[in-house]
């Protein structure tokens, strides 16, 4: 289970549910009651289990599946490249496809990789406000390398607490912050620079930020309840502070009530 966002002022976003879509934006300020039925399945070979591991697969997949590849995390082990991975079809659609690395301000900046064709779901995803493209690679590992690069001077992380109350930078010049992180670069990598300079401004649906966040999920409780205050990242955000990571279900039978 995760939500199919759409760039837009706000942005949109979908929940799936069995065959059709909630349009999410139109249940904030309303009263929703989400139920966990206990119900879990993985997410890869679709078998009813106990737990989920690494947001929705069985065990036999978290350590089998081409998507829980260690690539998949650190992208500069990756060895599709190669000719080796897990799977190498998967990997030709996923790992052997045109990368971005690229700049992306939610709390503060950092350096993040993702496939061409998940931009900008990859920003949304992580709440970021403002982003920027740094360098277009032919494959996963390459952009693995620039990020490793880069991390000497740049975070890879993102403070999801910070992002929720939306305490964030506003006095970074993120065009100035890719040619000072391009500079970083071995004249071999910098070639992969990408003379895209344009700065995509992201814009949420939230009625109000919270002060304090607290993060309740369906493993300790079946059913959270309450008003819908916003939607950022992948997180319903409540108007008691109250905040549930969508994405970490994958794999979780859910009933909505509206």
């Amino acid at each position: 289970m995760k939500m199919e966002v759409k760039l837009s002022d706000p942005v949109q976003y979908e929940l799936p549910i069995g065959d059709e879509k909630l349009l999410m934006n139109d249940l904030i300020g309303d009263y929703i009651v989400l139920n966990h039925t206990g119900d879990i399945f993985c997410i890869s070979c679709g078998r009813k289990i106990g737990k989920s591991f690494s947001q929705g697969f069985c065990y036999p997949c978290f350590l089998n599946a081409p998507e829980t590849s260690e690539c998949i995390f650190r992208p500069e082990l990756c060895e599709a490249q190669e000719g080796i991975a897990r799977d190498m079809d998967w990997a030709e659609q996923h790992c052997l496809q045109d990368h971005y690395v690229y700049l992306a301000i939610s709390s503060g900046d950092k350096v993040g990789v993702t496939r061409s064709s998940q931009i900008p779901t990859r920003w949304i995803d992580q709440g970021a406000w403002k982003a920027i493209k740094l360098a277009k690679t032919p494959n996963r590992f390459t952009a693995g390398l620039i990020e490793v690069a880069l991390k000497e001077h740049i975070s890879d992380k993102t403070h999801w607490q910070r992002m929720l109350k939306n305490l964030r930078s506003e006095n970074i010049d993120l065009l100035e912050r890719k040619k000072e992180m391009v500079a970083h670069l071995s004249p071999e990598l910098q070639t992969y620079e990408d003379g895209d300079n344009e700065i995509i401004e992201i814009n949420y649906p939230v009625n109000e930020y919270p002060t304090k966040v607290k993060s309740v999920g369906f493993d300790k409780s079946p059913e959270i309840a309450g008003r819908l205050w916003g939607i950022k990242g992948q997180y319903l955000i409540f108007d008691d502070g109250r905040v549930t990571n969508i994405r970490k279900h994958n794999g979780y039978k859910i009933t909505i009530e509206i």
